[in-house]
């Protein structure tokens, strides 16, 4: 069972945990560096606290973290990280163990919605559907100097009631359909 502790020490915890399990996960991963101006632990703390943050854009959200946690992070470096190939790679890494952290947690609190259909068991049941965000003020537009909303196609575990990021369907520079994105992805999980 989970101690009582703080939320922020939960959180804390559970990203100390999902990153070395994802540095075990591969044996020499391409990702894994060491950056000292902002710590990829760190980096993924901001993503978290500006995720569940009351805040318009990226710079208040930089300014509100400043004011209330006392940290001054440069405009630049923090932007310049979200736009970081290789932080993309680790995020991608970091996710999955963060997900199978938290099935498990789950499984070991006996928590199973799918539990009165024992046929079932073998399988992975999962309901996917596409979300679409209005696109930030500082999206490329795109040779017809348009902007789309951006969004992805997001999946629950109908047994642990988890949602994650299955696929980008599109960021906003091009218009696509969920399903022929859906259908891609698919078939290459499946290769």
């Amino acid at each position: 069972m989970l101690k009582d502790l703080p939320l922020s020490e939960h959180i804390h915890q559970h990203c100390n945990e999902s990153m070395e399990r994802a540095l075990l996960a591969e044996r020499h991963p391409l990702w894994a560096r060491s950056c000292p101006e902002l710590k990829d632990i760190d980096f993924i703390r901001l993503g978290l606290l500006r995720c569940i943050s009351v805040v318009d854009s990226g710079r208040h959200f930089l300014q509100t973290n400043e004011q209330i946690y006392g940290q001054l992070l440069p405009h630049s470096t923090y932007f310049k990280s979200l736009k970081s190939h290789r932080r993309t790679s680790m995020l991608e890494a970091f996710e999955q163990q963060s997900y199978h952290l938290h099935a498990e947690t789950l499984l070991s609190q006996g928590i199973d919605y799918l539990k009165a259909f024992p046929e079932l068991d073998e399988y992975t049941i999962e309901a996917a559907d596409g979300h679409f965000i209005d696109h930030a003020c500082h999206t490329e537009k795109n040779s017809k100097g348009k902007v789309y909303a951006a969004g992805g196609i997001y999946a629950l575990n109908l047994r642990s009631g988890l949602l994650r990021f299955l696929c980008l369907v599109t960021n906003g520079t091009q218009r696509h359909q969920e399903i022929p994105v859906l259908r891609d992805h698919i078939e290459k999980q499946n290769k």
